[in-house]
């Protein structure tokens, strides 16, 4: 085929236009960004004031996101309750989600490493030093970095007050950010993304032991929001058997919309030993298989090892802040039943997709996972929102932009 000199030119001139268009060497924004934005901020114990700040220059690095809502953390709320991680003054809020209106030219993939531009939606993970012994040295288990931060929980920084997604908008620039692209997923799976990312991290804890698959039988203490996602995972994964216990008969209807086989109500069933007596019926008269401790009750932690037969495991996953201690008989709880005991603590950035893939499995499986949500508050009614989660009037609480 015959090529003429001005043919080659003009294919070069196309070839030298794309690579200056916009597209490729400017960041991308959807739509005008806004000069102020507004965030909740906690002032002090049980104060969130709605605060307008200006909006940091954007640069190349930076994802900008609008946000479309954001869960109601039970850390949320001890934080909200007393400052007990010292961060005062900040935003809160690390369940979130929203749409990309502003995309940094060098950023081209999401941490999953799929494509990612402006209009996408987004849900944030942890944030890694990337420095400490664990990310040198194990660095599938940056949810144990010691430096580990998350977007709603780090302080203000007088460069970027977007730093948690009780907010109008989100930016994400610190390093070691990692997020992922969710744009399968409705509002309400994406806010409720983060909390069964939680529980698929406890799970794949707990499947270390070996002692959980379809023929197991599963306690589980505590019918929180945590503990009823817990029930929803266990199920997609294929356990059959999962009793439920907790004071609410709200919440163990709940637990058996999601998966719960046998619910055991404390306030009904007020002595220890005939809950005891009821597990031990249900299995054999062993006890159960495994156990997941979901509550952040001491004594409740105590209770759990009575019923769990010899031979069985435990995950303890209700204590993410400091809520005191227990006294148990390390001889009848542990050396004589020979327990497998481990802990889970949140998630790494790794567990995202497999938790995606736990929600499409409960839309598959019909597990209604979405009723959790029961309450939402626009931003000026936060500390209305910490209140209603406190005196559990609801499951799992929102915030959603007016």
């Amino acid at each position: 085929m015959d090529v003429s000199v001005s043919q080659v030119e003009e294919v070069v001139r196309r070839i030298l236009s794309e690579m200056s268009s916009p597209s490729s060497s400017s960041s991308a924004s959807c739509c005008e960004i806004p000069k102020t934005a507004k965030v909740a901020v906690l002032a002090e114990p049980k104060k969130f004031v709605v605060k307008e700040f200006p909006m940091p220059e954007l640069t190349d690095n930076d994802i900008l996101v609008k946000v479309e809502g954001c869960g109601v953390c039970g850390t949320d709320v001890h934080e909200w309750k007393g400052d007990p991680f010292g961060l005062c003054p900040l935003v809160l809020g690390h369940e979130g989600t929203g749409t990309i209106v502003h995309l940094g030219k060098n950023i081209k993939t999401d941490t999953a490493g799929h494509p990612i531009k402006v209009g996408d939606k987004l849900v944030t993970s942890v944030i890694s030093c990337g420095n400490c012994f664990i990310c040198r040295n194990t660095p599938g288990q940056t949810n144990l970095c010691w430096n580990q931060g998350i977007y709603g929980l780090v302080p203000i920084d007088p460069s970027n007050p977007f730093r948690g997604w009780f907010a109008e908008y989100i930016l994400i620039r610190d390093p070691g950010s990692t997020y992922f692209v969710v744009n399968d997923l409705n509002l309400n799976q994406r806010m409720l993304l983060e909390v069964a990312c939680v529980c698929v991290h406890a799970l794949l804890r707990g499947q270390k032991t070996g002692l959980l698959n379809f023929n197991s039988k599963v306690v589980l203490q505590g019918c929180g929001p945590v503990g009823l996602m817990m029930c929803a995972v266990l199920r997609a994964a294929g356990i059959n058997h999962v009793i439920a216990i907790d004071g609410s008969a709200k919440r163990l209807d709940m637990a058996k919309k999601l998966g719960a086989k046998t619910t055991i109500n404390f306030r009904e069933v007020t002595d220890k030993a005939q809950r005891v007596a009821i597990v031990k019926s249900l299995t054999d008269g062993a006890g159960a298989d495994f156990a997941y401790q979901c509550t952040g009750a001491p004594a409740a932690a105590a209770d759990i090892y009575d019923f769990i037969r010899r031979g069985g495991g435990m995950c303890e996953m209700g204590f993410f802040v400091n809520n005191g201690e227990y006294q148990v008989n390390p001889h009848f709880a542990m050396c004589n039943k020979e327990i497998n005991l481990v802990g889970s603590w949140a998630y790494s950035a790794e567990d995202y997709p497999v938790t995606m893939a736990f929600l499409r499995q409960c839309k598959e499986m019909n597990i209604p996972i979405e009723d959790l949500i029961t309450h939402s508050f626009p931003l000026d009614k936060m500390n209305e929102a910490c209140e209603v989660n406190v005196a559990q009037q609801g499951i799992k609480v929102c915030y959603i932009p007016q």
